[in-house]
């Protein structure tokens, strides 16, 4: 393909960003402005007029199927040869990189790759073996990969926390160091391994690092904004001596923080690589210059050594309608109304309707309007609110506590969270219910206290609850009962300095309201919140979090304000929230 060819259609900027092939490239790519269709077409310029063998190039991406689709733009423009790119993500790239490396760090050539399951059962095993409680996994699970993510040794990393006065768990450097002799043993990387390993090797061994800097003559690496200091340190290693690094991003797209991303990586660029071109792409092919000047009019609020001015050839666009409304409640309302205006009109149809939010906690308000509306609606990406598993716990348990009857409700928070109450534990329990003809699985668990042997023949087979099991039950009826303590004499729990929630002013602003202390409560009493806390990554525990405190915002609502201290009075109104809350859900 001619140069003109691969050239046509490109403005300027993209035109100046493809043809430049020699040294240090930064593209400062805005939203929309084609920064895809300039790295498929400066990879196409580098084989078909610069006859770069396409084994030469790394493309990095931050997913497989980005991977796949520039792989097959680049193949659509130069033909099959495309085929001998190494298009992949960073993980990918490192991965085939090791299989061939692996014996130079210690390791067989088949290792295991652990995913977070994985990695999560080692993390428990060092716990255990450095004698503390595996219920903190997911706390030294996340810091550890923080740690390798970062580049960082443990002791640093403990070190970056105390400047910032954030807790450091104890034994962390013995939890670090136990899990990677475990891993070792089992001749197993982690998923963040695969990339500081690659890294090690490069700067343990300078004959393998050379191999792969005459291998990619040319690297490419997208969303640069978004890159950790690993990856950056690895893209470093790999250009050093032939320089022919191209990164495309945009400073003002950086949203990875909480992965450990780091924005310097872009805005220092030319302070690793003095001589770098740098290239705008400022023309936008997505959105209206009404938009464009509202998003400029925000980002030139930033102050960054980059500025970019985003402009388009298009249409000016219709003007941006901003309203301020007293609450969430009232922002869905006009949402609601606004949506069902425009499908009177018959000018547009639901389908050409998106609704943006925030956080997943705030689909909420929305859901409960445009169900109430009868207006269809689909989450993209997730769950809708009241499917989401912690708020069908915290749903589940509050059916319990109003009516301790409900077989449904009780077995799906009697091991919530765990507590040695398995599958094989509650077949038991309903098997003894049906035998004995019981009323319900609550009274199963309370003759279970009462020295009563509690077996059934589950598959053919006559088995009994372990001792665990009835620990495990023990210490739901336990919580049950306190937390039937708690409502009947309406304890101020919240106001507890060693409350779990103290940190989440969203949970406990109004903690004295009904059902809504009662969700309080049972957070607390039933453990569910610190394991929570204790057993997921940040970002999934932060969301369900969130998720909680907007179930307890719904529980506040104004049909429930009432002032109520005794259980008498609560079983008058809790039953109405969950029955308004079933409706909502069969109406969905």
């Amino acid at each position: 393909m001619a140069t003109h060819e691969l050239t046509s259609g490109l403005n300027p900027s993209q035109k100046d960003a493809v043809t430049h092939t020699v040294g240090p490239l930064l593209v400062l790519a805005g939203a929309g402005s084609g920064k895809t269709r300039v790295l498929t077409h400066r990879i196409a310029y580098l084989i078909a007029e610069k006859s770069i063998s396409p084994y030469q190039i790394l493309a990095i991406t931050f997913t497989k199927k980005a991977a796949g689709e520039m792989k097959e733009r680049v193949a659509g423009l130069v033909g099959p040869k495309a085929e001998n790119m190494w298009v992949s993500t960073f993980h990918s790239a490192c991965a085939r990189m090791l299989r061939s490396k692996a014996t130079l760090l210690g390791y067989d050539s088949n290792y295991n790759i652990y995913d977070q399951a994985d990695s999560k059962t080692l993390t428990k095993e060092a716990l255990l073996d450095v004698g503390l409680d595996v219920k903190l996994a997911g706390t030294y699970q996340s810091l550890i990969s923080r740690a390798k993510n970062e580049a960082k040794n443990p002791l640093e990393l403990i070190e970056e926390l105390r400047d910032f006065h954030n807790p450091v768990p104890p034994n962390f450097e013995a939890v670090y160091q136990t899990y990677e002799q475990l891993k070792r043993v089992n001749n197993a990387m982690d998923f963040d391994d695969l990339l500081s390993n690659v890294v090690e090797l490069f700067d343990t061994s300078e004959e393998t690092l050379l191999e792969y800097q005459n291998k990619f003559k040319y690297v490419l690496v997208d969303e640069y904004q978004d890159t950790n200091p690993v990856q950056n340190k690895l893209i470093t290693q790999l250009s050093r001596e032939h320089r022919n690094i191209c990164v495309v991003g945009d400073p003002d797209q950086s949203i990875y923080a909480f992965r450990a991303a780091d924005i310097r990586n872009i805005l220092e660029f030319e302070n690793n690589f003095p001589d770098a071109t740098v290239i705008p792409l400022e023309q936008n092919y997505r959105s209206t210059q009404i938009i464009l000047d509202a998003a400029n009019s925000v980002i030139e609020q930033n102050h960054r050594p980059y500025a970019k001015n985003l402009w388009t050839e298009g249409e000016t666009g219709d003007q941006i309608s901003c309203i301020q409304v007293f609450n969430e409640k009232d922002e869905a309302e006009v949402v609601g109304q606004e949506i069902k205006n425009l499908d009177n009109q018959q000018q547009f149809t639901l389908d050409d309707i998106a609704v943006f939010y925030r956080t997943n906690a705030q689909s909420r308000a929305l859901e409960e309007v445009l169900t109430r509306n009868k207006i269809n609606y689909k989450v993209i990406g997730g769950l809708r609110f009241y499917e989401r598993k912690e708020i069908k716990d915290a749903l589940a348990y509050l059916n319990v506590i109003g009516n301790p009857q409900d077989d449904l409700s009780l077995e799906r928070v009697l091991n919530e969270p765990t507590r040695g109450i398995g599958k094989g534990a509650r077949a038991i329990l309903k098997k003894y219910k049906e035998d004995k003809s019981l009323q319900s699985l609550y009274e199963v668990l309370q003759e279970s206290q009462n020295n009563t042997v509690i077996s059934a023949e589950v598959d053919g087979k006559v088995k009994q609850l372990s001792n665990g099991a009835l620990n495990g039950i023990k210490k739901f009826l336990g919580a049950y009962t306190s937390l039937l303590e708690l409502v009947e004499h309406d304890l101020e729990l919240l106001q507890s300095p060693e409350s779990n929630l103290k940190s989440m002013s969203i949970l406990n602003e109004h903690g004295n309201l009904c059902p809504q202390r009662t969700l309080s409560h049972l957070l607390i009493e039933t453990d569910y919140l610190a394991a929570l806390e204790t057993n997921g990554d940040p970002v999934t525990t932060a969301t369900r979090i969130e998720n909680l405190s907007e179930l307890l915002g719904a529980a506040d609502d104004e049909q429930y304000k009432q002032d109520l201290s005794g259980y008498e009075e609560l079983q008058g109104v809790q039953p109405d929230y969950l029955k308004a809350v079933t409706l909502f859900l069969n109406n969905s």
